[in-house]
């Protein structure tokens, strides 16, 4: 009987990983990045292989389209575009709407409608909602706020409510906490009263905000590893405007490092699933192009290397790419455990 069941157990086994296979090479095989590119004359959508290779063009419109986020099954993408934006009083440009795409960039939809700028979106870990900033609530640009909505643009919810500007939201990866920059208590740089930011992070909900960077000049770009232990994100620390590196530190502001040492702009760092790698954007040849470098910031790559602008790089990361323990595909490390 015995044996019978270990026969029987064995074929289960064999059946559910022979089933599997297919599923872990198709998630590793869809290691992309999403970035942004005016290669064709203006700035679309495009997303690439991790190595840089394969780019496609996922959007063609006239308009801008930027701010590119993957959704957690790396179905769709939201972005940003000013397609069918206002043109505010006084102004000669279009406002900015969040839309959302298939990932071939098939599908693509509105979500947000508002007279004033709606930007930098980023999904949450559960897939079920949107965090952005918008301008909604004053329309200069001294007055932004967080807001969420569900994936399909309903149920809007204002998160933070300041005279300043609080914008970059990102989801950490258990979905409990949002990472976010704010100039509300930042310094005055310049004579036209531009406050710098720094960095800050809140509960889900808006609760529970609070300050993890305290720098006299700018902190930008904010964003989790995927285990949450780190945040990535992007300073001005000589306070000139053109010179941003790219730093890292724990998730609770300490153990601040710096990465990159260039004499122009660093910014837009994006884990790579493992968290071993940050792709980021750069001016340092002269244009921006997309780069890569190791998580100690060693082994800089340029993945795209174009004459025209490359910018705003986000990697796929989904939840089925690495666990937290950093092993592939948790289903697959319970098959194996049935035999203990």
């Amino acid at each position: 009987m015995q044996r019978r069941y270990n026969l029987a157990h064995s074929i289960f086994c064999i059946v559910v990983a022979l089933s599997l296979t297919p599923l872990i090479v198709a998630i590793d095989a869809q290691a992309q990045i999403a970035f942004v590119s005016k290669r064709d004359g203006n700035f679309d959508i495009y997303v690439m292989d991790a190595d840089g290779g394969n780019p496609r063009r996922l959007t063609n419109n006239p308009a801008r389209d930027y701010a590119p986020s993957w959704s957690p099954d790396g179905k769709r993408i939201v972005f940003c575009s000013d397609r069918d934006g206002h043109v505010p009083e006084g102004r000669v440009f279009h406002t900015s709407e969040i839309y959302v795409m298939d990932a071939d960039g098939g599908n693509q939809q509105n979500l947000t409608n508002h007279p004033s700028n709606d930007r930098n979106p980023s999904w949450s870990p559960d897939g079920q909602r949107i965090v952005f900033q918008s301008y909604r609530d004053n329309d200069r640009n001294h007055n932004i706020e967080i807001y969420v909505m569900d994936a399909d643009g309903s149920n809007l919810q204002r998160l933070t409510n300041n005279l300043a500007a609080d914008e970059d939201p990102a989801w950490s990866p258990d979905g409990e906490r949002i990472v976010f920059t704010s100039a509300r208590e930042g310094h005055f740089i310049d004579l036209d009263e531009n406050i710098t930011d720094e960095i800050y992070v809140m509960d889900a909900d808006g609760g529970n905000q609070r300050r993890l960077t305290e720098n006299r000049n700018n902190d930008w770009d904010p964003v989790w590893s995927p285990d949450g232990k780190r945040i990535a994100f992007a300073a001005d620390r000589k306070g000139d405007f053109e010179k941003f590196d790219i730093y890292v530190m724990d998730a609770d502001g300490g153990n601040q490092q710096k990465l990159t040492n260039n004499r122009v702009w660093d910014s837009s760092p994006s884990w790579s699933p493992d968290g071993e790698r940050i792709a980021f954007y750069s001016r340092r040849d002269g244009n921006s192009d997309i780069y890569v470098m190791d998580a100690d910031g060693g082994n800089l790559q340029n993945l795209t290397n174009n004459p025209h602008s490359d910018s705003g790089p986000a990697w796929l990361n989904t939840p089925f790419s690495v666990s937290p323990t950093g092993k592939k595909f948790t289903i697959w490390g319970r098959v194996k455990q049935f035999d203990r």
